[in-house]
């Protein structure tokens, strides 16, 4: 037998081996892919922006986190991604959810009367403060109803001179009487004020809400109730730091005649055309230096039983 042979078989010793075809393939195949992947990247960065593609990675994540089975934050949290393509009855059916026990399984971000409730308005508008393009900053609730359409409305705060929250002093025991001597001398009773929380004010009054950390220590450690610090914070520290940027009244409409700690809730047999002559005729007050008639743009507080009675009016009364 020649050198090198055995059993019939042909080897060959001190050279390399052939490359497999069937790699070579598998090879190429994995970089026709990758190729494939690279371009679309660069076309998808190129057209949509790399943000568009930073937020569908991070949303993807998101959305598998999201779907982890037992998951506590699937429930209580908001969704990451807002937009979602449910049906009225789906949306409807989904957010009708209510918990059947009273206590809550994580430590609630705010508390009615307390500090926390300060601090959600300041975290909201300090979210808001992000977009550079946002000019105007308006506190509603899931109670509150607008009185005009939205270009009304736009108009009559883009043109005001000054921003809109209540902001006056009461002697009596609702209002000075709240006041504690240890929040001198930041805060002194002279300047001490009282207002309704829903306000409409400017980006420089909300800048001027967000920094603050001159006045908050104060309000936090000597305004507990019986001081409710959502009507006095606010106004005290804008009444000494921008007096000149209020108009000293708020733009959102509330019934106290009925007495109580909180203002007239309505229903469904409230809402008459009478009902809305009253609100949006009521009074007379101050924009720009003149008088007018349309002194609020909001309304509160609306049950959701009213709903169905203010789609129904709202096109004859209120324009929308």
């Amino acid at each position: 037998m020649e050198d090198g042979k055995e059993n019939g078989i042909l080897t060959r010793t001190g050279k390399s081996k052939p490359f497999p075809a069937k790699l070579l393939l598998i090879l190429g195949l994995f970089l026709a892919f990758a190729l494939t992947v690279f371009v679309v990247s660069v076309s998808t960065i190129k057209y949509t922006g790399l943000q568009s593609v930073v937020t569908t990675v991070t949303s993807g994540f998101v959305t598998c986190r999201e779907d982890e089975p037992n998951s506590l934050s699937k429930w209580i949290q908001p969704p990451a991604v807002l937009m979602h393509n449910m049906s009225d009855e789906e949306l409807l059916w989904r957010a009708s959810f209510w918990p059947r026990r009273k206590e809550y399984p994580f430590q609630r971000v705010a508390e009615w009367g307390r500090m926390t409730m300060c601090d959600a308005e300041k975290r909201l508008l300090a979210n808001a403060l992000l977009d550079i393009s946002n000019e105007w900053f308006v506190l509603v609730s899931e109670s509150c109803i607008p009185l005009f359409n939205f270009t009304t409305i736009y108009s009559y705060l883009s043109r005001s001179k000054h921003s809109f929250m209540g902001a006056f002093d009461d002697p009596g025991p609702f209002g000075r009487g709240r006041y504690n001597h240890n929040m001198e001398p930041e805060v002194p009773i002279t300047k001490w004020r009282k207002g309704s929380q829903w306000f409409e004010i400017n980006r420089e009054l909300a800048a001027t809400i967000v920094k603050d950390t001159l006045y908050y220590p104060k309000f936090k450690e000597f305004c507990r109730p019986a001081c409710y610090v959502d009507e006095h914070y606010f106004p005290t520290m804008l009444t000494i730091e921008k007096p000149m940027a209020l108009a000293n009244r708020s733009l959102t409409w509330v019934d106290w005649s009925r007495g109580g700690p909180h203002p007239a809730t309505f229903g469904r047999s409230d809402i008459t055309e009478k009902f809305f002559e009253k609100i949006l005729d009521g009074k007379n007050c101050i924009y720009n230096g003149r008088n007018t008639s349309m002194c609020y743009l909001f309304a509160r507080k609306f049950a959701p039983s009213a709903l169905e009675s203010l789609l129904h009016i709202a096109p004859k009364i209120l324009g929308y």
